[in-house]
């Protein structure tokens, strides 16, 4: 009897030297901490309803509102051959956001595989109004949400003047039962190692017929720093806006049945099907190939070799052009 209790007092005396020393119990080594992460940036963070917000992206829109805070921007084409944003936020919101414009009718294809998203935008013709109306979205428009929501900013100049409070507007649409904004539930996108056999790229460029972009890669920070019409592209913060993914994507872009108030059609920017893109991260390229079967889907990213390609967890921002990315060693 006393044996048994010298070998318990010697047993509870190594448990207390083995804590002092921050050696971890047996216990515990096989407890797998859960970290969460966000979906849409695969950083830790958490999941929150998904807004997407329509961004002017004309010069005398620059520099914009609240555009540093998005996990993903879309890039793509509209009338005259300029860009317009779509913003894609999750894990954060920032106070404001703008300047807010209308939505176009890319927006219903390219916004699906995010599922019941809230779409806050300025307006759209009244020919597009059954089309979002009918679309697996949340219309979430300056329509349908007073000035308190949708505000001016009196130093910008109209139409590039709108700014959104975006946390007023998802409490005044959760108060609405019949509205449903879906968090995001699942990756849009592969997070991990960099694919193999990348190119060392310094500077990337894509153009539309009256606007381009490049993205140049920062050595230091880590980082492609994103330039505008040649200029930084800075947010109103003053903020550099970069990426840690950028994805070129070559796309169909045809002449649809909108158009504005000027005359001018309205492109269509085709993301499902199948086509070429380049990604850049990590100060690399790589040549991949893109699929995404219906509306529903998520675009599928892969090497030339038929493997999933990895993204960089942070920001990413997706160029939709229908020109072949202009690369530089």
């Amino acid at each position: 009897m006393k044996f048994f209790k010298r070998m318990l007092l010697v047993i509870s005396a190594l448990i207390l030297l083995l804590a002092v020393a921050g050696v971890t119990p047996l216990s515990n080594l096989n407890s797998d901490e859960k970290i969460e992460r966000n979906f849409l940036n695969g950083l830790p963070g958490v999941n929150e309803q998904i807004l997407v917000v329509k961004i002017d992206d004309t010069r005398a829109a620059h520099p914009q509102i609240g555009l540093e805070y998005a996990d993903v921007v879309y890039v793509e084409q509209v009338e005259g051959g300029l860009t317009r944003l779509a913003a894609v936020y999750s894990s954060q919101l920032p106070p404001l956001i703008g300047p807010v414009r209308s939505a176009r009718i890319s927006d219903i294809e390219l916004l699906a595989q995010y599922g019941r998203v809230g779409f806050a935008y300025s307006g759209a013709q009244k020919k597009m109004r059954p089309i979002i109306a009918a679309a697996n979205l949340e219309n979430l428009s300056a329509e349908r949400n007073p000035p308190s929501i949708y505000g001016k900013d009196p130093e910008r100049p109209g139409p590039v003047n709108m700014v959104l409070k975006p946390d007023l507007l998802l409490e005044r649409a959760n108060a609405n039962p019949k509205i449903n904004i879906e968090k995001a539930n699942s990756y849009l996108f592969d997070f991990g190692d960099a694919p193999e056999n990348g190119v060392l790229t310094s500077t990337a460029k894509a153009k539309w017929p009256s606007a381009k972009y490049e993205l140049r890669w920062n050595e230091i920070d880590k980082k492609w720093l994103i330039y505008f019409d040649d200029q930084p592209n800075l947010a109103a913060s003053g903020e550099h806006l970069f990426a840690d993914t950028a994805i070129i994507q070559e796309v169909s872009i045809t002449p649809s049945i909108y158009g504005d108030k000027f005359g001018e059609i309205t492109p269509f920017s085709k993301t499902t099907g199948t086509g070429n893109a380049v990604m850049l991260r990590d100060g690399f390229s790589y040549n991949l190939n893109w699929e995404r079967n219906t509306e529903a889907d998520k675009t599928i990213w892969r090497t030339l070799d038929g493997e999933i390609a990895s993204f960089k967890p942070g920001r990413i921002w997706i160029f939709l052009t229908d020109k072949p990315v202009v690369l530089a060693p």
